[in-house]
């Protein structure tokens, strides 16, 4: 029964790793999408802000753990 306990866990990490690095794609793909458009528009401001914040949260997305949740 333990180790079929650790075979979850382990999968449940590998699981959670792959979920935040997803994550934390689509943040940095995000944040790359605004800064772009904010080059092509008259008032970038907005745009520029987004791309910081999913910048920021790109980058504390990996400081989560599964028992933040």
């Amino acid at each position: 029964m333990t180790q079929h306990q650790e075979g979850n866990n382990a999968g449940f990490q590998r699981g959670w790793d792959a979920a935040i690095q997803a994550v934390r794609d689509w943040h940095e793909a995000k944040a790359k999408q605004a800064t772009v458009q904010s080059t092509r528009t008259r008032f970038p401001k907005n745009l520029e802000r987004e791309a910081e914040l999913h910048r920021r949260c790109a980058e504390l997305i990996v400081t989560l753990s599964p028992d933040d949740v």
